[in-house]
């Protein structure tokens, strides 16, 4: 056990002043006897181990993972003191988009020693998922290549569900911003939350887009994907033609990472 401190978990202002508040969303229970208050207790038992063992998941970190977090997070707070010119051509909603977010992220830890890459994963639909793709980042132990960090800059809003119980949006809450994490953590952590959000739909009586089951979840971060490394953004003077340029605040990333607590080092 080591007394080093990461923030790979939120820690959220509503529980620690309502500690003993349950997870269960019990908003509609009423009077509960008889086979209704089982169903009741199976369910509040289900959102309990869930938010547990996620929990227990996310904390569980070696060093390595530790080393790039801390360089994530200095990147972002590196970044919100240059303006950034949003090298893609396509119209951005907002004055920095993912695409440079991720490139300039990518090249700052390869500038400080990582071999980081820019991942793009591509999959075809089949009769369970639709197709789709998605991009990330990689970093790869120079040491084992068949270890490797993945670096997600958008994790909680992966999962977010329309029209999500209480329960679920609460155990959605717990991920972090930003996951920097070895596939098995990542891996663990997508069961989790698709089987969580099967259980959400199954109460709801609704339909769970494939778009969040185990399957197509899994494609997006640890499936087949092309790797690359992206040049420089660049700074002040652009070739391009002229766009918004902005603090990489307006990504909102650093403001999401969460305070520090100590977590297990393996």
């Amino acid at each position: 056990m080591s007394d080093i401190s990461a923030s790979f978990i939120d820690i959220f202002p509503e529980e620690l002043e309502n500690p003993s508040e349950s997870s269960y969303d019990s908003s509609n229970d009423g009077d509960q006897n008889g086979e209704t208050s089982s169903i009741v207790k199976e369910n509040r038992a289900f959102w309990k181990s869930q938010k547990e063992v996620l929990q227990a998941n996310l904390k569980r970190t070696n060093s390595i993972e530790l080393k790039i977090w801390k360089a994530t997070k200095t990147a972002l707070r590196e970044m919100n003191l240059k303006s950034i010119d949003c090298g893609c051509r396509r119209p951005a909603e907002v004055a920095v988009c993912r695409e440079c977010v991720q490139r300039e992220i990518c090249n700052y830890l390869r500038n400080a020693g990582f071999n980081c890459a820019v991942c793009k994963s591509k999959w075809k639909s089949s009769p369970e998922i639709p197709s789709g793709e998605h991009s990330y980042l990689e970093v790869a132990d120079d040491w084992n290549p068949n270890e490797r960090v993945i670096i997600e800059m958008n994790f909680r809003e992966e999962f977010e569900i329309a029209r999500a119980s209480e329960d679920y949006k609460r155990l959605v809450r717990r991920l972090p911003e930003v996951f920097i994490g070895k596939a098995e953590k990542l891996r663990e952590s997508i069961k989790i939350l698709c089987n969580a959000a099967e259980k959400c739909m199954k109460e709801k009586k609704m339909h769970l887009g494939p778009w969040r089951k185990y399957r197509y979840m899994q494609a997006k971060w640890l499936g087949k994907c092309e790797k690359s490394t992206p040049a420089p953004l660049p700074v002040g003077l652009s070739d391009r033609p002229p766009k918004a340029k902005a603090s990489m605040l307006t990504y909102d990333l650093l403001q999401s990472l969460p305070p520090a607590i100590a977590v297990e080092v393996v």
